[in-house]
């Protein structure tokens, strides 16, 4: 299976790029991971906030293919536990995923086209994060997962 993390626009917080890049290398391990990144909009004076998200979808929609399984990282999704989500990632393998795309919104969060074009939406907590900080957050508990999945020591319960 391959998985991606889509998301808009760079991360510039260096202690958040310290542990993506820790946590992607630990992931190489068990699974084919990378992440996408959409170069921020540029000119969004003066735009509202659904004309931000209709730009934005236009782009997270052309980076995304017939046969992904489409993700949505969104506070009104399913939240699960650590042991649920690495259950959630062995459904997908076990259905026969090969392409599994979460996609990380920008700061308005997704435009109705987005929604429509998604297969699932998981919340990672009742609480609201900033946008880079879930890109950290998500890999761990990705391999997280994965540690889970292997019968290895790194998650406690």
């Amino acid at each position: 299976m391959n998985i991606k993390l889509l998301v808009i626009s760079k991360t510039d917080i260096s202690y958040i790029q310290q542990g993506m890049e820790e946590y992607c290398k630990r992931l190489k391990h068990y699974v084919n991971f990378e992440v996408d990144v959409i170069p921020a909009l540029k000119d969004q004076k003066g735009a509202s906030p659904n004309e931000i998200k209709e730009r934005e979808a236009l782009l997270l929609l052309k980076k995304l293919q017939g046969a992904d399984r489409i993700v949505l990282l969104d506070e009104h999704g399913k939240e699960h536990t650590s042991v649920g989500f690495s259950q959630y990632l062995q459904k997908q393998m076990n259905a026969g995923v090969r392409n599994l795309v979460f996609v990380v919104g920008g700061a308005f969060g997704f435009a109705p086209s987005v929604y429509a074009a998604a297969h699932d939406k998981i919340s990672l907590s009742q609480m609201t994060f900033n946008h880079q900080m879930v890109r950290l957050f998500f890999i761990e508990q990705l391999y997280r997962a994965f540690t889970i999945l292997h019968n290895e020591p790194y998650h406690n319960e």
